[in-house]
């Protein structure tokens, strides 16, 4: 039992990671119908943005290594806010740059460039950080946390927290703001928003900063838990992605949700045959597939001819 617990823990936290990914991935698809398929490479870069404030504020170079003691909570922070700004800029110059070209166009050509933007990302990266993984020691220290048995690290708590406040806060936004109106109005209809004297432009640029800005938030928090490279994005962006598939693409509760199942099930499975994690996953995608293809709390669109 305690075992479980332990693995309920870490899911969670694991999970938290997955669902804000994937609420970057529907906020997107909802107001444009597109992704950014370098969402993996935002994350990896944001975090290494995050990294590197923290090395300059503790008077370091970049490519040097952190001690406990260089990361303190205010350094922490001030690379985390780091990593959410930069990281929106990106989203803005994302879109203008490999998503507005191609908007209203036949075809998918989006898709690849949104990629070709993340293996840019990706490159330059490598060329400034190296492919060398960066320790980044936890702002709450490495003390085990006893609960019912079973051990959590502060930073897992931190991670849980930051997740679920930012979820929440967020679905706030979109439901009772005017803010969130207008970006569930664009969602709907873009014309019928235009009409309406919404600026979508404006709400599209919104989507995608936020959704950049998220993958930063992401990797910030993940890193102390794992390390910081270059490609540490892949993995999660793909799981997060399958998250939103589970849950609803177009439901941003249900990504949450999806997120938080795959934390769950890839942690508890772990505890049993840890080669069998990323199977079980996508054994997940496919009976839900099969089963409700719109996803655990998506809705089906019905389209009248």
């Amino acid at each position: 039992m305690v075992a479980i617990l332990q693995a309920v823990f870490s899911g969670l936290a694991l999970g938290g990671i997955y669902a804000l990914v994937a609420l970057g991935f529907n906020i997107t698809h909802t107001t444009t119908k597109t992704f950014n398929f370098g969402q993996g490479e935002f994350l990896a870069v944001g975090t290494l943005i995050g990294v590197s404030a923290v090395l300059l504020l503790s008077g370091k170079d970049i490519t040097e290594a952190l001690s406990v003691t260089d990361v303190t909570l205010a350094r922490y922070g001030i690379g985390l806010i780091a990593s959410i700004v930069i990281l929106g800029i990106f989203g803005v110059l994302l879109y203008f740059t490999a998503v507005r070209p191609f908007v209203g166009m036949v075809g998918m050509a989006w898709v690849m460039s949104t990629i070709g933007f993340g293996i840019i990302i990706q490159n330059t990266a490598l060329a400034i950080w190296g492919p060398t993984p960066i320790v980044l020691p936890s702002p709450l220290g490495n003390d085990v946390i006893r609960i019912g048995g079973a051990g959590i690290v502060p930073q897992e708590i931190l991670v849980l927290i930051a997740s679920i406040l930012t979820m929440f806060c967020l679905d706030l936004v979109l439901r009772k703001t005017k803010l969130g109106k207008a970006v569930r109005a664009v969602a709907h209809s873009r014309n019928a928003a235009t009409l309406m004297g919404i600026n979508v432009m404006a709400i599209v640029i919104f989507a995608f900063v936020l959704s950049s800005s998220l993958a930063g938030m992401a990797g910030m928090l993940v890193a102390p838990i794992t390390t910081a490279s270059v490609f540490m994005g892949l993995t999660i962006a793909l799981k997060a992605f399958s998250a939103a598939i589970v849950g609803g693409l177009n439901n941003p509760r249900g990504c949450m949700l999806g997120g938080f199942l795959l934390g769950l099930l890839e942690a508890l499975v772990g505890l049993w045959q840890a080669e069998l994690r990323e199977i079980s996953i996508f054994i997940l995608i496919i009976i839900v597939l099969v089963v409700k293809p719109e996803g655990l709390l998506g809705q089906r669109h019905v389209e009248k001819v």
